[in-house]
């Protein structure tokens, strides 16, 4: 046991300790192996162009917009001559019909006296003259409730407010992006309206579409795409219908349906109104630009007019070119993959 202790241990680990120091001697100077595989991987992976053929189906051309209830405007009453009011014919608050008197303007104006001249005595007499008065009574120009709150012998000018008359009723009112201001050329008289937590769907009239106002021409529409308003769009409620000024609403407005139509999805199109542009594939797999006639859209499909057939194949998102950011406000270059998001 003693001879193990004091001649065998330590001559293990002499022995291993040399063996270390070789390795690590090799290591310093010849360095590790890091040769590769005689076959490395390489990426085989290719970009393959997505397609899609045209198809046929029915499309309806249906824009929803967020909405709310707005009170209609009260319609200023103005003044058509310049004078004194002489007489009050209406009282403020009055529900008046169309048509109806409320004040009326006295405009005097003097006339220089006359004066005659005796031929025998050569004395002069002047007479004065009555001034010349013209009135002009004021009318309302519809029913509604009347707000009087020009005075008795008050003077006015024409054109001076001297009244207004609300009309008592309601409309809904929403405004629009650009690519539903397209969707929406030639657009119905009339649209369907939800109002939130209110009476059933029904029909307002008179709808009307006009231009954004500026304190909206540089906001973004609640609830889109991040797009900027672009339009209003305004339709009547009709009498009965119980709503609220200030009330959400929504309104769809539907612009025609086509049926048994020749569809294809929105990206594979360039442009969203009358005319666009789709890429062909061709039989050597490559793909060429070829203009078509639009129809309809609702938003996800676009109904093809001309230029395209059942089952021809087209490339399911347009190329991205070398001329950057198309045009949003170009109907004929309006991409909906980088306009509409």
């Amino acid at each position: 046991m003693g001879i193990t202790r004091r001649i065998i241990f330590p001559t293990v680990r002499i022995f291993l300790w040399a063996v270390i120091a070789v390795a690590l001697v090799k290591i310093a100077f010849a360095g590790a192996d890091v040769t590769t595989a005689t076959d490395p991987l390489r990426p085989t992976a290719e970009i393959v162009e997505a397609h899609v053929a045209a198809t046929t189906g029915t499309i309806t051309n249906k824009v929803t917009v967020k909405a709310a209830v707005v009170a209609d405007a009260a319609t200023p009453v103005r003044a058509t001559l310049a004078g004194t009011v002489t007489k009050l014919l209406a009282k403020d608050g009055q529900q008046v019909d169309a048509g109806t008197a409320i004040l009326l303007i006295t405009l005097e104006t003097p006339v220089d006296p006359t004066v005659t001249t005796d031929a025998e005595t050569g004395v002069q007499t002047v007479t004065a003259n009555k001034p010349k008065i013209k009135t002009e009574t004021i009318k309302v120009p519809h029913a509604g409730t009347l707000a009087l709150p020009t005075l008795k012998d008050q003077v006015v000018s024409v054109g001076d407010v001297i009244a207004t008359v609300s009309p008592g009723t309601m409309s809904v009112s929403g405004t629009l992006t650009p690519d539903q201001q397209y969707r929406l050329l030639g657009a119905p008289a009339d649209a369907e309206v939800t109002l939130k937590g209110g009476p059933a769907p029904f029909t307002c009239t008179n709808l009307r579409i006009g231009a954004a106002a500026a304190a909206t021409d540089t906001t973004q529409v609640a609830g889109t795409t991040g797009q900027s308003a672009s339009g209003v769009v305004t339709c009547a409620i009709p009498a009965g219908a119980v709503a609220f000024p200030g009330l959400g609403a929504d309104l769809a407005i539907t612009n025609g349906t086509a049926e048994n139509a020749v569809v294809v999805p929105v990206t594979s199109v360039q442009g969203s109104v009358q005319n666009g542009n789709v890429w062909v594939v061709q039989p050597d797999g490559t793909s060429a630009s070829k203009p078509v006639t639009l129809g309809l859209t609702d938003g996800e499909t676009v109904q093809i007019v001309e230029g395209l057939a059942l089952g021809d194949q087209i490339l399911q998102f347009i190329p991205v070119g070398d001329g950057g950011k198309p045009d949003c406000s170009n109907p004929a270059t309006f991409d909906p993959t980088v306009c509409a998001g």
